[in-house]
């Protein structure tokens, strides 16, 4: 019988959460005899290889490409968890929400104070992908079916969470794998 598919990804998002993936240490051989790894940057598959049972989402939506994305994950995988702040909030890439675009993209590329950019253009070649206004949390994008806060969520949490999802059975974690104080 084939073992169920894990499917990974980084959108806008610092790769903190994936490192709490690595982080559940020799959990990760437990792991890979429960499942095999798909589309992820953990074993570098570009593409679905089929259906996955689970996706895992660190990081919110900042462009056009992260919500294509999101979408290609979400007809792609039964179970959809965004993992970590920004998955779930938008993190501190929505720190930028509350300023418009173009004073962010001024900023970054004309007005900054280590900014040398004598043409004064801010890029807009056809390859970047087109930022989106806000920067929105998955849930916003796509049905979620899980979250995991956290910055990023431990990896005793991300272990409990799958191996509960894995094994059919609920997801029960005690208080210590869920404070944040």
């Amino acid at each position: 019988m084939a073992k169920p598919k894990i499917a990974t990804t980084s959108l806008a998002g610092c790769f903190g959460c994936h490192m709490s993936v690595l982080d559940i240490d020799d959990r990760i051989l437990k792991l890979i005899e429960l499942v095999d790894f798909d589309k992820s940057p953990i074993d570098d598959i570009k593409h679905f290889s089929g259906r996955c049972l689970v996706g895992l989402i660190e990081g919110g939506c900042c462009n056009e490409e992260n919500v294509h994305v999101l979408q290609d994950f979400r007809k792609n995988c039964d179970i959809l968890i965004s993992l970590g702040d920004c998955a779930t909030m938008g993190g501190l890439p929505a720190m930028r929400n509350t300023i418009p675009l173009r004073e962010c993209l001024e900023e970054a590329y004309i007005n900054g104070p280590s900014v040398y950019n004598p043409g004064g253009k801010i890029p807009s070649d056809k390859e970047i992908p087109l930022l989106l206004n806000k920067v929105f949390p998955c849930q916003e994008v796509v049905k979620m079916d899980y979250h995991i806060p956290g910055c990023p969520p431990p990896a005793d949490t991300i272990w409990e969470c799958l191996v509960a999802l894995l094994s059919d059975k609920p997801i029960d974690l005690p208080y210590e794998l869920i404070k944040y104080d």
